[in-house]
């Protein structure tokens, strides 16, 4: 089984490398990142096709579309918040690597590690902040404004899982960094 490249194979073989429990974690999750990116692109596949019939209904049969717009945006947000960990696993982000080149291998590898680390930092206190969301909309049965009125604890539940991926994607980048600096 693969996804976009990814299959149970990555998961054993980071097994045989690893042998250790960084190694297991890092396979797990790339077999689930590899799941997420799967859903993720039905997700967004689902969004254009939601917003197509918005557009089709509204201009040939005149009829209201009062939900549409909201579970496009739904989708979207679930898709990007809970595939940031693989963009992140790729290292995807936007980065400024104007001056990589111009450090020492040695530099480049504890600058790595303190912007993982900073970012991990950021990514936890983000998931936090989205956990609060999620508790707070499904105590409070909090529905957005809209006529369709669905529960806002779908989307502050895709970004709390999300940045509680994407924290934990940050900490096994820096956990085999360390632990790569330490076999050296």
């Amino acid at each position: 089984m693969t996804v976009h490249g990814y299959g149970i194979e990555d998961v054993r073989e980071a097994g045989k490398a690893g042998q250790s429990v960084i190694g297991w974690a890092d396979g797990a999750m790339t077999l689930l990142n590899g799941i997420i990116v799967a859903v993720a692109s039905i997700a967004l596949l689902l969004a254009g096709l939601v917003l197509s019939y918005s557009v089709a209904a509204r201009y040939f049969f005149n009829a209201a579309t009062y939900w549409q717009d909201e579970a496009a945006v739904f989708l979207l947000v679930g898709s990007t918040f809970m595939s940031a960990a693989y963009v992140q696993s790729k290292r995807g982000h936007i980065g400024i690597e104007a001056i990589v080149v111009l450090l020492p291998r040695r530099v480049n590898q504890v600058r790595m590690i303190a912007v993982d680390t900073v970012g991990f930092l950021f990514c936890t206190f983000f998931a936090w902040k989205s956990w609060t969301l999620f508790h707070e909309a499904w105590v409070d049965g909090q529905v957005s404004s809209s006529t369709w009125a669905p529960p806002q604890w779908i989307p502050y539940s895709f970004m709390a899982l999300g940045m509680s991926l994407m924290s934990v994607q940050m900490f096994l980048q820096i956990a085999i960094a360390l632990d790569g600096r330490r076999s050296q």
